[in-house]
């Protein structure tokens, strides 16, 4: 190979690189790299599974879960204000969960998580003790979670932070 190949050859591999590690996310201190493209493609796999689940795209909106001194609530709105289509998918999608969980069914959790998310069990005992209300917001929506049994609170509160740490959506991981 002449030297002319070789500096194409080297500059093409430099630049493939550079845009592998603007697309790669930063890698976790104390991660090992083996740890780290594991759960890169564990997120792929949630986010793959939460668009077939919530019937949105994933990449299109921002999910919120926030905890409130009588349980909390889960909010998804779209980034952006003029994507009506999945505004209204988002509405539909929260409107479901809203009475599917009332009901006591946490399928689309599991089924975007591949795991029952901690305190699903003894929400689905206490489901009479909870209620879950659809609220309509300008870019989407939220499903207010309540409660005055402890046992539901502490469940509520446990559910929201798994799905604040699996979403990575830096909501606070306490009572605000």
């Amino acid at each position: 190979m002449n030297t002319q190949l070789r500096l194409i050859a080297v500059a093409a591999f430099g630049l493939s690189s550079m845009t592998a590690d603007a697309q790669h996310p930063a890698m976790p201190p104390g991660m090992t790299h083996e740890e780290h493209l594991a759960q890169m493609q564990r997120e792929a796999d949630m986010k793959k599974r939460g668009t077939a689940a919530m019937r949105f795209d994933q990449d299109k909106v921002a999910h919120h879960f926030l905890m409130t001194a009588d349980g909390g609530s889960i909010q998804v709105e779209v980034r952006d204000p003029s994507d009506q289509t999945d505004r209204d998918a988002i509405r539909a999608h929260l409107r479901q969960i809203a009475a599917e969980f009332a009901k006591g069914d946490f399928e689309a959790p599991f089924a975007t998580h591949a795991e029952i998310p901690p305190g699903v069990p003894t929400l689905q005992r206490l489901k009479s003790a909870v209620t879950y209300t659809f609220e309509e917001t300008l870019k989407g929506g939220r499903v207010r979670i309540a409660t005055n049994n402890a046992d539901a609170l502490a469940s509520i509160h446990e559910f929201l932070v798994y799905q604040i740490r699996e979403h990575h959506t830096g909501d606070p991981l306490v009572v605000k």
